[in-house]
Parts: C-alpha cells; sequence; structure tokens
C-alpha cells in the first residue's frame, strides 16, 4: 500500500447505493398504499432502524426528482407516487433522449440492443398497435 487512505470514495459510493436501496423501499412503500401517505406513515409502513428526519429527505428528494405528487395534509405533506412503474421508466427513457446530442444514435443502439421479442414487440406498437392509455 501507499500509505495513503483510499476508503473514502468507496464510502460514499456505497452511501449512494444505500440511498437508492432507501429510495426503493420508500417509493415501493407508496405504491402499495391506496392513498397518499405522510412521512409518519411510511416511516411506520417501514419501520427498521430509520430517522423520520431521514425519511422526510427521501420523500422530499423524490418530489425534487419528479418521481412524487405532495399535498399538504395539516401540518406535513402526504407523498404519492408521480406514476405507475411503467410511467416512470418511460419518463428516465423520455429524459435520457432529451440529454443526447445523438438521437439517432442514442435510438439505434437501443433498438439494436433489444431482445428478439422486445424488437418484435416495439415493432408492433410503431405499425399502429399503440394503447398510450391517453
Amino acid at each position: 500500500m501507499d500509505g495513503h487512505d483510499h476508503a473514502g470514495p468507496a464510502h460514499e459510493g456505497d452511501r449512494r447505493l444505500a440511498n437508492g436501496r432507501r429510495e426503493a423501499e420508500v417509493l415501493a412503500v407508496l405504491r402499495s398504499a391506496s392513498v397518499p401517505l405522510t412521512p409518519r406513515e411510511v416511516l411506520d409502513r417501514i419501520g427498521g432502524d430509520l430517522a423520520y428526519s431521514t425519511v422526510v429527505t427521501i420523500l422530499t428528494r423524490l418530489y425534487d426528482k419528479d418521481v412524487l405528487t405532495r399535498a399538504a395534509h395539516g401540518r406535513a405533506f402526504a407523498y404519492a407516487p408521480a406514476t405507475d412503474e411503467q410511467g416512470f421508466a418511460a419518463r428516465k427513457m423520455h429524459r435520457a433522449m432529451e440529454e443526447a446530442q445523438d438521437r439517432e444514435g442514442v435510438l439505434t443502439r437501443f433498438v439494436g440492443d433489444l431482445s428478439s421479442g422486445d424488437e418484435a414487440l416495439l415493432r408492433r406498437l410503431l405499425g399502429g398497435d399503440l394503447d398510450t392509455g391517453r
């Protein structure tokens, strides 16, 4: 070893991974609920060792990312998913396309990497069998 401490960045990466897992856990709780939930209600359903302030931070971050909606509920907010799982995945795909400088290249690579079943599905959808739910 060179005598330098290299643990710092690894811990930061571990923390980001843990935060991603926590966000997924909070989102799963909200998706399984039939009504919007307050941070306290989310915490009660998650259990474990999370602090209330951690749940509020996670909810706020998810709201800031447009993953959740919120409405005033007494002195707190009640949160709900902004869309279902398919809608969220579609939004991520749209954001990726908006950020791409070479949209044709991105789409070409995307379609080229599809399984044969997914490619057939995409061809069927593009051929007019598209139910957007709108």
